[in-house]
């Protein structure tokens, strides 16, 4: 087949960008040529900002188009445009933020969706990221036709996660010691190794399956928790505890989702946005490996950068421990 891959150098991208290739088939990045733009020379590499300038795309045509990184309506429709029906099937990588907090628990494909909200906004926020991911499903599903195919990925880990969240924690529990679990060890949480999604969206492509599906791992219930002590069973030393710190106090300290990554602050609006079916995915032949490869991997990888906001330094983690002590 021929793919276009709109993005493709980073993370998410590039590991289906690999998945493709590793298949055989004729692939084109389409990319700002700023991140990764010495990978994969046996691709195709087209140079462009699909903001302002979408020329390179030419008049090129594809079996499939991948769009990895749609974040604004406009974005979708401007591709749907140069692309002038030559894009073949698309898939287009949305998130499991575009659902409303109101989720029930264990919710499907068809939960209710968040309010589309302005579809002409030019930043993205807390607050709209999940409407607007909605507004470009909805403009993708109108122009690329009914067999355009929705991936809601929750949280996407593995090689080469510039986010560090995830990765935060493989580091911090292999220094072992007395490590500080946020919050309830019962709060939902859903992880999918980049790698694992990005083969399986090639393979529905190589099947012609289309549809909408949830790329989260595993079905509920799944907790933070449980996360925790898969990290530990990988990468601990000998002696290491998590010691679990209640989210009331940790507000109080002035802990939030930055200082620990991946935890919801205690909320409980929203908090079944991780609880996720993964039965559609799972039926069309998804198959995550388990957690604990994914840990092994990423510590074999090395430590990972992660945002200057990111992580607790040793010195606060110890002054809260002592003070959760204290309290106590």
């Amino acid at each position: 087949m021929r793919i276009l891959i709109v993005g493709g150098t980073a993370f998410v991208g590039r590991h289906i960008a690999q998945a493709a290739l590793d298949a055989g088939h004729d692939l084109t990045l389409f990319h700002r040529g700023k991140t990764g733009a010495d990978l994969f020379p046996e691709a195709r590499h087209l140079t462009g900002d699909r903001n302002d300038d979408l020329s390179a795309l030419g008049d090129l045509g594809f079996d499939a188009t991948i769009d990895t990184c749609g974040f604004f309506p406009r974005q979708v429709a401007s591709l749907a445009t140069a692309l002038h029906g030559r894009g073949g099937r698309y898939v287009f990588i949305s998130s499991v933020s575009a659902y409303s907090v109101a989720v029930p628990w264990g919710y499907d494909e068809t939960g209710p969706l968040a309010e589309a909200g302005d579809p002409d906004a030019s930043e993205i926020t807390v607050e709209n990221y999940g409407g607007l991911k909605v507004a470009c499903e909805q403009a993708a599903s109108l122009l690329f036709g009914p067999d355009t195919t929705i991936i809601r990925p929750t949280y996407v880990i593995g090689p080469y996660d510039r986010s560090g969240r995830f990765s935060w924690w493989v580091d911090r529990i292999a220094r072992g010691g007395r490590v500080l679990a946020p919050g309830d060890p019962d709060d939902p949480i859903q992880l999918i190794d980049a790698r694992d999604q990005a083969g399986w969206i090639v393979s529905l492509l190589e099947r012609g399956v289309t549809g909408t599906f949830h790329t989260v791992n595993p079905a509920p219930p799944f907790g933070f928790g449980q996360m925790l002590t898969e990290i530990a069973a990988e990468v601990a030393p000998e002696g290491t505890e998590l010691v679990w710190l209640d989210s009331e106090f940790l507000l109080a300290e002035g802990v939030d989702g930055n200082a620990l990554p991946l935890w919801s602050e205690g909320e409980s609006e929203g908090m079944n946005l991780s609880t996720a079916s993964p039965a559609a995915a799972f039926a069309a032949g998804l198959t995550p490996r388990p957690l604990r490869q994914t840990v092994a991997d990423i510590r074999a990888a090395g430590p990972a950068p992660a945002p200057p906001s990111a992580g607790l330094s040793p010195a606060r983690e110890a002054e809260l421990l002592t003070r959760w002590a204290a309290a106590r």
